[in-house]
């Protein structure tokens, strides 16, 4: 590994509305050395010709951003930083991201899953973030809810987040991140 010490990598997905940016925050705070990758600071990138990331022409652009983003949360965890990576990585598209990350043996994976209701609420009502689409936030929801119901991601990747404050819902990511429950390997 370079720089030393491996760090480790957490992604924290979701759809939107899911606390994601919140319980990534604390994650990224309980341990030192860390960094906070922000998968949406990548796609505000994109000069000009950008696409809705949320639309499904918007395909190779995401792929593109995305991986981008995970090289550079891969490259803060090869140097010893403990990563949280902040951003919609659905399982569908969770090989892709580890292979960019270049350190499969070292991520981790979470998905923070309220209900519907719960991140259409927390879409609608935050200020400070400019998501709005509830069509679109329902529509990424079901992704997810599909994903987990169909065995394409195990549940215990999976934290129904519905109504506790994010500091208990971060306490069971690391309790479940120390005892190895969430990681992956790409393949």
């Amino acid at each position: 590994m370079e720089g030393g010490t491996p760090g480790s990598l957490l992604i924290v997905s979701g759809p939107p509305g899911a606390g994601k940016s919140t319980v990534a925050a604390l994650l990224a705070a309980a341990s030192s050395p860390s960094v906070l990758v922000e998968g949406d600071a990548f796609f505000a990138f994109l000069a000009s010709g950008a696409i809705a990331p949320w639309l499904p022409e918007s395909h190779a652009q995401n792929t593109v951003v995305t991986e981008v983003a995970a090289a550079a949360a891969g490259r803060f965890a090869r140097h010893g930083y403990h990563t949280v990576y902040d951003g919609v990585v659905g399982p569908w598209f969770l090989d892709e991201f580890v292979e960019a990350t270049g350190i499969g043996e070292l991520v981790d994976y979470v998905i923070l899953l309220p209900s519907v209701e719960r991140a259409v609420d927390r879409v609608r009502t935050r200020a400070d973030h400019a998501f709005a689409d509830e069509a679109a936030a329902r529509h990424m929801h079901s992704q997810f809810e599909a994903a987990v119901d169909s065995g394409g991601i195990d549940r215990r990747h999976v934290v129904d987040n519905d109504g506790g404050p994010p500091d208990e819902t971060a306490a069971i990511v690391i309790a479940r991140q120390r005892e190895g429950l969430l990681r992956v390997r790409a393949g």
